[in-house]
């Protein structure tokens, strides 16, 4: 059975994830096969929108596939690595632009690469059981696939810690980051699809949404502006240490189990992009970081901590955020040249 299937249903473009059993982690095929169907759907007047959504309980999406990334790159080949993102982020600026509406149904767990094919999308779903989460930097990478861009909305400085520090999102938690809009009981997704396919019309979602189960992103807004509202790296540490508050003593644990050189990178890609607020710089920043990823940061120590040895003790190349230099960081972050990112210009979709 293929990891993939992208089909037409009565007024709609359907795009069902099924690698229940890898938690629908990305392969390329699966990259490549979304993207053609979202080609050949945005001339197809007969497809009115594109939903997606996914099989399996556990998990919409929990990243991309990067098993394979890891064999090659620890054996000095880094392009695999680079040919996949490049494709990742060309889909990932296609969902954002796309010219028709695009919903999606994100359950359980949908992070990274996950995020990356629901949230940029014009009109996302969430349930009862949905975790968003961009936990890249646990593995020495940075928020990617365009998530810079989504934290660098998130309301104050909500993205520097939702990016950082590898947060979970529930589903009232998630709307409050920008990261969904609307919630649909999970019993009724059958209900909405089905509308959705029958009828072509995007209000079909908010027809059905109700309000979300309550969160707790919303009461912590003003203890995260505050600390993650410094300057500095260091000085949001300052902040952190001189606050005796839970939050500020668990959120310092979760900086210090990321990698010292990824969270520093993230916060200033963040930063970037808010300046910016478009997903093509989004992309471009974060493909100079993953680019060198491997062979310069620290996602091949990542991966083998947290998925081959399993051992959770990663040997990062810097023993703690202070001590992660800013020419380190402004190096990681440098333009390309003529291997950056190119994205095929297409006009934005509504």
């Amino acid at each position: 059975m293929s990891d993939i299937s992208c089909r037409r249903e009565g007024k709609a473009g359907r795009i069902t994830l099924n690698r229940p059993d890898a938690l629908n982690a990305l392969t390329p095929v699966m990259i490549a096969e979304t993207e053609r169907a979202l080609d050949a759907w945005a001339a197809d007047p007969a497809v009115h929108l594109v939903v997606i959504d996914a099989e399996g309980e556990r998990a919409f999406c929990s990243g991309g596939d990067i098993q394979e990334m890891y064999v090659s790159a620890s054996a000095g080949d880094y392009e695999f690595g680079r040919r996949f993102w490049r494709d990742e982020y060309r889909l990932n600026a296609k969902i954002s632009r796309y010219a028709k509406p695009y919903v999606a149904f994100m359950h359980g767990y949908t992070m990274g690469g996950g995020v990356g094919v629901s949230c940029h999308g014009s009109h996302r779903v969430v349930c009862e059981n949905t975790q968003v989460a961009m936990p890249e930097c646990g593995i020495g990478l940075v928020p990617d696939v365009g998530g810079s861009l989504l934290l660098s909305r998130a309301p104050g400085r909500m993205g520097e810690y939702l990016g950082t520090t590898a947060a979970r999102m529930g589903p009232a938690d998630a709307i409050h980051a920008g990261f969904a809009d609307h919630f649909i009981p999970r019993e009724a997704w059958s209900g909405a699809i089905a509308a959705l396919v029958e009828s072509g019309d995007r209000d079909v979602p908010e027809r059905f949404a109700e309000p979300p189960p309550a969160g707790g992103l919303a009461g912590l807004q003003g203890r995260v502006d505050r600390h993650f509202g410094a300057r500095t790296v260091a000085g949001i540490l300052d902040s952190l240490e001189s606050d005796p508050h839970e939050f500020a003593r668990e959120t310092r644990k979760r900086l210090d189990r990321n990698s010292p050189l990824s969270v520093a990178c993230a916060i200033r890609i963040i930063r970037r992009v808010r300046e910016s607020d478009t997903i093509e710089l989004a992309l471009e920043e974060e493909f100079r970081f993953t680019y060198r990823s491997a062979e310069h940061g620290d996602f091949l120590e990542g991966i083998r901590a947290s998925i081959i040895d399993r051992d959770r003790k990663p040997v990062w190349k810097h023993r703690d955020l202070r001590s992660v230099p800013e020419g380190v960081v402004s190096r990681m972050l440098r333009p390309l040249g003529s291997r950056g990112l190119q994205l095929q210009e297409e006009a934005r979709g509504t």
